[in-house]
């Protein structure tokens, strides 16, 4: 065991906390009409990464200090197993048929949030609360999302953004 990822699981969760939080509060529409535990978020989140087929793999991979093929080898097992695990990913709603390519499953309005939160943990624990931003410019072209889906994301950051330039506009006067 890592005091180095224990610390940065309990930091995301916070994270994906404060996010969840800030959600409800300012933007309670997003729950209204869809079955939301968010009590049951705050406690599960990324909880498999706690078994040992996750942690280990991780811990050895980002706070191990060597990247041999074997490190790899079980960092990509562990992240495939945590998405196959964790329906608040997208990859968890891209599905691969045998004779037909992929096709993108249009995700619950319960994972697209926390999700996003998710994606937004990050920028609560580095206080830039805007970073979400350019994350998401920078990776939407590799995200695969259902057309629906990929609605309801850009429709909930675009709100963010908004309510955060309007808590700006607000403490400047």
């Amino acid at each position: 065991m890592s005091l180095e990822y224990d610390n940065y699981l309990m930091q995301h969760r916070n994270g994906v906390n404060k996010s969840l939080e800030w959600l409800q509060k300012n933007c309670s529409y997003l729950f209204e009409n869809i079955e939301f535990n968010a009590l049951e978020i705050q406690l599960s989140h990324d909880k498999s990464k706690n078994d040992p087929e996750e942690y280990e793999a991780y811990d050895a991979y980002f706070y191990g200090g060597n990247r041999s093929y074997q490190v790899v080898q079980d960092y990509k097992r562990a992240w495939l197993r945590h998405i196959h695990h964790n329906p608040h990913h997208w990859q968890y709603w891209v599905l691969i048929n045998d004779d037909e390519g992929t096709e993108c499953i249009e995700m619950p309005m319960q994972y697209i949030i926390e999700m996003i939160c998710d994606w937004w943990s990050f920028s609560w624990v580095s206080g830039n609360l805007y970073e979400i931003f350019n994350w998401y410019d920078n990776h939407k072209d590799q995200i695969k999302l259902h057309d629906d889906t990929l609605y309801a994301v850009e429709s909930i950051l675009d709100d963010i953004k908004n309510k955060l330039d309007a808590e700006s506009d607000a403490n400047e006067s």
